[in-house]
């Protein structure tokens, strides 16, 4: 198995015992992405539109730090704190894709950090 761990320093560093993404063969594994800034270090101020943005752009630092995308992205898995935010976040998070958006769940759930959202996200291009 052809597997490769990706690490961009434009994007939060892993918490723990995680990679940001994982290689294998033309498909991309991103994990979940926080609002974490990744100067500072800690989640952006604001409300959910600022929180999707960053974590739309740590998930772009990602997809570039291994060649890809948002182009390339099949699948995405939204965490929501709050369900009553999801048209502020869908406004944010559309602003990412075209018009062939990717496959899409999206739940409420508890978010780590107290942050208002997480995404993760798979992605895929030919070799």
């Amino acid at each position: 198995m052809d597997k490769k761990i990706i690490l961009t320093d434009k994007a939060p560093k892993p918490v723990g015992p995680y990679s940001q993404a994982v290689k294998v063969g033309g498909f991309l594994f991103v994990s979940g992405q926080i609002p974490i800034d990744p100067e500072t270090g800690k989640i952006v101020e604001g409300g959910i539109r600022e929180q999707t943005r960053r974590v739309m752009e740590n998930l772009k630092a990602i997809l570039e730090g291994a060649g890809y995308t948002f182009n390339n992205v099949v699948k995405v898995f939204v965490f929501l704190k709050d369900l009553k935010t999801f048209p502020e976040f869908n406004e944010e998070y559309s602003k990412y894709f075209g018009n062939e958006a990717p496959a899409r769940v999206t739940v409420e759930a508890g978010i780590p950090k107290n942050a208002l959202l997480e995404v993760s996200i798979i992605a895929f291009k030919e070799n």
